[in-house]
């Protein structure tokens, strides 16, 4: 089980793609909440409101997630950050393994 770490322009964005996601059965579920960010863009300091959705599913989903996200995305350079799950309880793992599709079964 991995989580996938996305931010997203808004609220919008993030529940388009987030819904994307679940539909087509590449993430078991999705959390979603706004932040605040400050990072450096095209050489300078910039603050924005912006959109975190954070996607459940297998790592051997992490490629199709990523191209996926990549394709409905508005950023130049999205934030997609892959990360492992060291522990988690064994119901909840089989819950996400039978929401989600095996790699490479459309």
């Amino acid at each position: 089980m991995v989580l996938v770490y996305i931010v997203c322009r808004d609220r919008e964005e993030g529940r388009r793609i987030g819904r994307s996601l679940v539909d087509e059965r590449l993430a078991a579920c999705v959390n979603m909440f706004p932040i605040e960010s400050i990072y450096w863009w095209q050489g300078q300091v910039v603050e924005d409101a912006e959109f975190v959705v954070v996607a459940k599913t297998r790592d051997e989903n992490c490629a199709a997630v990523e191209s996926h996200i990549k394709n409905m995305h508005s950023y130049e350079v999205p934030a997609i950050i892959r990360i492992p799950v060291a522990g988690a309880e064994s119901h909840y793992l089989a819950w996400l393994e039978a929401e989600t599709k095996p790699s490479g079964q459309d």
